[in-house]
């Protein structure tokens, strides 16, 4: 809900998405309705404005022209009524020689005569042409004005035709924009545009519908083009998106990038091509083909108009690179063979080890167990020793042992021995 305070009355109240987004499309067509009605007003004022200035422009320019071939036609009539008076002055002035000198013979006279008219009427003739010679170049300069004016004239209505064009394309562009393709979906027509150049130009191209979902989501199309050897030239995975002007939940476009490059990936695709009308309005996406791999890697954003476009471009710039592919695919099988060389190497040196680590571990036991041995022959012998000096012992007691030790402070064990130390009387008296 948007807060909205009423400019006459000061009043505050709430209004929805919807609501609100009214109210700014209203706002926003008035405004344009408004913005193109004074454009209009402003190019015909222009051009009313330059149509009077070129106007004016060319009558004081036709007027200069005249007055200046009027002024030349003067002094060439001058010049003209000058020598024809001067010529009437040498006529007369030859006749009067000539009456002056009739006792000349009459031939020379008549010969004179002839050759002085014949001289007059070749300057007259001359000069009759120079006179038609200057009507017609005045003739041929007015013509040429007259075609200048009219073509700037034509040049100026065909540049207010242009600019009415122009706001024409971009009310249509505008409609458009936010409208389906003449009752065809987005898709439906982008694969119409690649059939129609199938046969001629893709002969070889794989282009069908994403079908496969089994990560859990798919593209609308995949482009796949191979060579004669079956090497791929050029893969792109294509989405596309289109939404009416009326549509309240207006998405975005990048909020299409990461599903996008996601499919991609999934789909082995080179490149991934976001066919939108999404964001009518937005001048980036307007300009052309635009290149967001700074987001998401070899990504891009078309309008339908340039689908054809960008799978050409995309084409050629594969086609340009399949030398350097193939030399790659040379170097990269010189290095499988390096690297499964270095792999039997490392296969060799894992097992050596490995068997190294075991005899030597065995060795170790080996040795502790001999170690072990020896500490317990040492224990023995170390006991044998004490048991020794233990029987040495007890045999010098046993030696230092006597009845005078063992019965001191024994008399009954004294007496005892000194009974059977002494002999009995019985066997003294006998004897």
């Amino acid at each position: 809900m948007h807060p909205i305070t009423c400019p006459h009355c000061q009043k505050t109240f709430k209004m929805d998405d919807a609501g609100f987004a009214d109210i700014m499309k209203q706002v926003r067509n008035q405004e344009f309705e408004k913005e193109i009605t004074e454009k209009v007003s402003a190019a015909k004022k222009e051009k009313d404005a330059e149509l009077k200035i070129a106007e004016a422009n060319f009558q004081r320019n036709l007027q200069e022209k005249i007055a200046q071939k009027e002024q030349e036609l003067f002094q060439l009539k001058a010049q003209k009524d000058n020598e024809v008076n001067q010529l009437t002055l040498a006529k007369e002035k030859i006749l009067f020689d000539l009456e002056g000198k009739v006792a000349n013979a009459e031939t020379e006279k008549k010969l004179a005569i002839a050759e002085a008219v014949k001289s007059i009427e070749k300057q007259r003739d001359e000069l009759m042409h120079q006179l038609k010679m200057q009507e017609t170049e005045k003739l041929l300069l007015e013509k040429s004005l007259n075609e200048k004016h009219a073509i700037e004239i034509q040049k100026r209505e065909n540049i207010i035709e242009y600019k009415d064009e122009q706001i024409a394309l971009h009310k249509d562009m505008k409609m458009k924009l936010s409208t389906k393709m003449m009752g065809e979906t987005l898709e439906q027509h982008c694969e119409n545009e690649f059939n129609k150049l199938r046969a001629t130009a893709f002969p070889k191209a794989y282009f069908e519908k994403d079908n496969d979902a089994k990560s859990g989501s798919k593209g609308d199309f995949i482009f796949r083009e191979m060579d004669d050897a079956g090497n791929e030239i050029l893969s792109i995975m294509f989405e596309m998106k289109n939404e009416a002007e009326t549509t309240g939940n207006k998405k975005k476009n990048e909020d299409f990038f990461k599903e996008l490059d996601k499919d991609r990936l999934e789909k082995n695709c080179e490149y991934a091509v976001l066919v939108s009308m999404l964001e009518s309005d937005n001048e980036f996406y307007n300009s052309g083909i635009a290149d967001v791999s700074y987001k998401y890697p070899k990504m891009y954003v078309i309008r339908p108009q340039f689908f054809i476009s960008m799978i050409t471009l995309l084409r050629n710039a594969a086609m340009n690179a399949m030398q350097y592919k193939a030399e790659l695919a040379i170097v990269k099988n010189q290095n499988i063979d390096i690297t499964h060389f270095e792999a039997k190497i490392n296969e060799f040196k894992k097992g050596f080890a490995y068997n190294y680590g075991l005899a030597s571990k065995k060795f170790k036991e080996a040795i502790e167990s001999i170690d072990k041995s020896i500490l317990e022959l040492e224990k023995t012998k170390k006991a044998l020793i004490s048991s020794e000096n233990q029987l040495r012992l007890a045999n010098d007691k046993t030696e230092d042992l006597t009845i005078k030790k063992l019965t001191k402070g024994n008399p009954t064990m004294k007496a005892k021995f000194e009974e059977l130390s002494s002999p009995p009387a019985s066997e003294e008296g006998d004897s």
